[in-house]
Parts: structure tokens; sequence; C-alpha cells
């Protein structure tokens, strides 16, 4: 018969932050998947080089996420494995572009390890004490002590920072002439026109706010009921911050998106340079129909709420 304080084995402390960590990673694994489209177009809006996506590349050095990153931005491009330079265009490009596979695909290899730990976590057993399936042994444990989660989040903010920081350069490189070929900002209207440029500020707030929660919430210690409970794993401070890093993600992301699609619109061919092969495709047309039209100088909150929205959908594609 249960008596008091039986119950702690059959809850779970840790049903909160398991929640949201839960929550948090189904955002983060769309919103990875989704700047592969993004980052797709950025590129063929800088006329940038497909060698950074080639197969062998990645072959030399693989790592799942990177490979996988190069392999979508591929695909999503119509590119062969195997590109072949073309004269006349750079050499190399900026790290945004030819560091993009590197730095997302360990965003991407951070989601997955996340998403396997919170596999586990929810369909085990974890509290204390554990009780035999015949009923006649309890073992008293630690097994509810979050470590794991609370650090794979803390490596999934950490990672998340790293594409986000490549992201915002992306933005900032749409707005150069010299990589583009086109107005400074993206300005269409008279040589004070700002353009995109706001679109910096933006990005870089939010690029501020994801920054700050990365600091490792597993770092923080707790003493509790007179010692006995020496340490905290802080999943759910983790969990958190997690939530509001993809918060801030999105507005980065939903930044860049916008200056790429009128990056491709202002282009006079349908590619950005002559020598380019590469094609936005698909891509393109499905983000060109959902975000506003227009380059006169004017708000743009809607461009980017819109964009944010849009994302869902860009990373079925």
């Amino acid at each position: 018969m249960l008596q008091p304080g039986d119950a702690l084995a059959l809850l779970s402390s840790n049903a909160l932050a398991l929640g949201q960590a839960a929550l948090a990673q189904s955002a983060l694994d769309m919103l990875l998947r989704a700047t592969h489209a993004v980052a797709a177009l950025s590129l063929a809006a800088v006329s940038g080089s497909p060698e950074a996506y080639a197969a062998p590349v990645h072959a030399l050095r693989p790592y799942a996420g990177a490979a996988r990153a190069a392999g979508e931005v591929r695909r999503l491009l119509g590119l062969p494995d195997r590109p072949t330079h073309h004269p006349g265009g750079r050499v190399q490009d900026p790290f945004g572009f030819r560091a993009f596979p590197q730095a997302h695909g360990c965003a991407l290899d951070a989601c997955e390890r996340l998403r396997e730990i919170l596999e586990v976590e929810v369909n085990c057993p974890s509290e204390n004490p554990l009780m035999d399936p015949d009923g006649i042994a309890a073992y008293h444990h630690g097994g509810f002590f979050a470590a794991p989660l609370g650090l794979a989040l803390d490596a999934a903010n950490l990672a998340l920072l790293q594409t986000a920081q490549l992201s915002a350069a992306r933005l900032a490189a749409l707005g150069d002439p010299g990589l583009t070929g086109l107005p400074a900002f993206l300005g269409a209207g008279p040589a004070s026109s700002s353009g995109t440029m706001i679109l910096e500020y933006t990005a870089n707030s939010a690029l501020a706010e994801l920054r700050s929660c990365t600091t490792p919430a597993s770092a923080g210690h707790a003493v509790l009921s007179r010692g006995l409970e020496e340490a905290a794993s802080f999943a759910g401070q983790a969990a958190r911050q997690t939530l509001r890093a993809t918060d801030a993600y999105t507005t980065v992301l939903a930044c860049e998106l916008v200056a790429a699609v009128r990056a491709l619109r202002m282009h006079p061919h349908p590619h950005p340079h002559p020598h380019s092969v590469l094609s936005p495709t698909e891509v393109f047309t499905v983000a060109a129909a959902a975000l506003p039209a227009g380059t006169e100088d004017r708000p743009l909150t809607d461009d980017v709420t819109a964009a944010a929205q849009l994302l869902p959908t860009l990373c079925q594609l």
C-alpha cells in the first residue's frame, strides 16, 4: 500500500523542462531546415561559388551535419556534386557563404543530439526510487538528474549562435554592391535611400538576444536541503534559453530572407552574373510569392513578419 511520500516515484520532476525542451527542439529543427533555403537564395543573389558545397570537400571531413548542409544547398540550387570553377568569378567568398556548411552543420548535429536525448528522457523512468516490476525491490538513484538534457540544450544554443552569426554576415553581404552588383543596401531610389539597411540593425539586435542565451545554464550551481542536494542540472533554465534563442534566430533568418528575395528581384537577369550556374528555382518562386514587393524606402516590419511566417513552408522544400 502506498504511503505518504511514495507518489514521488510516480511523478516527473523534469516534466516541465522536458516539455519546453521538446518544443524548443521542434522549433530549432524547423528553423535549421529552413536555413538551407534562405542561405541558398543568398548564395544565388551574390553569385557565390558552389565549390564550398562540393561533395568531395565534405567527403574528406566526414561530419554528418556539414555534409547535410552542403547537400541541401546543392539540391535546392540544382548544383552538381562536383561543380566546376567558373572563370571571372571570385576565388573565395566571404565566410558567411564559404563556411556555411561547417557552421550550420554543427547546429544540425547539436539539434539531432538533443532529439536523441529527449527521446531517451521521455521514454525512460527516471524518478527516485526506481521500483522493480515485481514490486519487491526499490532502487534509490540519481536518474532524475537531467545533466544530459541540460548539456545538450546548452550545446544547441552555442551551435545556433554560430550559424546565426553567419546569417547576419550574409545579410550584410547582400547590401554590398561589390558582391551583388546592385545598389548599396538594395535601395532603388535616390542616393540617400536606406533600402534594407535597417534589417542589419534588426538582425543584430536579435543576434544580441540570442547571444545572451548562450551562457551555459549547466554552469550554474546550487546547494539545497541542508547540503543533501549539492548540485543541479539547470535543464529547465537551459530549455527556456533555447526557446528564447529560437525566437531570436527566427528574426535574424527572416531579415536575411527579405534581403535575399529583394536582391534576386532586382537582378536584371534570371542569374545574378553571366558565369553563375546558381538558380534559386522553386525556393525563389515560393518566397517571392509570399513576400511584399516594392523597393521604395518604407517600414519593413510587414516584410520581416511575412518572412518569419514563411519559414515553416521553406523547411519543407
